[in-house]
């Protein structure tokens, strides 16, 4: 995926997107993912770079960035309808080992993907890789939890920061 340090431009330098500012942090970011088929505008004139990422949205976005890979997998999720815009990104991400869902009956499609899920999302994505930074700046980012890991490799990869030098 995209990421800010040494990352392709986009083919494209046009913009759409009256909500995506020239020279933003996120422009390119955004303009590289359309032109990648990863995602689209809220419509013709709008991404909506304000509006939060759910489960679903996130899942979507990887099936996407794999090239929408098929699945033959049963849909173990009681809560993603068969033949909705995410079932088989969601089948997908669940074969691939990239989300386990909320249980073992419910993916929580509508539920908003905070940084440590939706960085948890691209690490295993990723393959799980091991990061090789030994230490760790965030204060709020334990060993113990599920995506020490993941933030770790993310920032030694420059896919994120934290928000401030200590904080995730």
């Amino acid at each position: 995926l995209w990421k800010a340090e040494g990352a392709p431009e986009p083919e494209s330098s046009l913009n759409p997107f009256v909500d995506v500012p020239a020279g933003s942090w996120f422009e390119k970011a955004v303009l590289w993912a359309v032109e990648q088929g990863i995602t689209s505008g809220t419509d013709a004139c709008h991404f909506s770079p304000g509006l939060l990422c759910n489960r679903a949205t996130v899942a979507t976005f990887l099936w996407s960035a794999a090239g929408k890979p098929e699945t033959a997998g049963e849909n173990p999720f009681t809560d993603v309808p068969a033949g909705s815009w995410y079932e088989m990104p969601v089948r997908w991400a669940k074969e691939q080992g990239i989300t386990s869902g909320i249980s073992d009956t419910e993916f929580g499609a509508a539920a908003v993907c905070n940084r440590a899920q939706v960085v948890t999302f691209l690490w295993r994505a990723a393959g799980c890789p091991k990061p090789t930074i030994r230490n760790n700046p965030f204060m709020d980012v334990k060993e113990t939890d599920f995506y020490y890991s993941a933030v770790l490799w993310a920032l030694e990869n420059g896919i994120t920061n934290g928000i401030s030098a200590t904080e995730f």
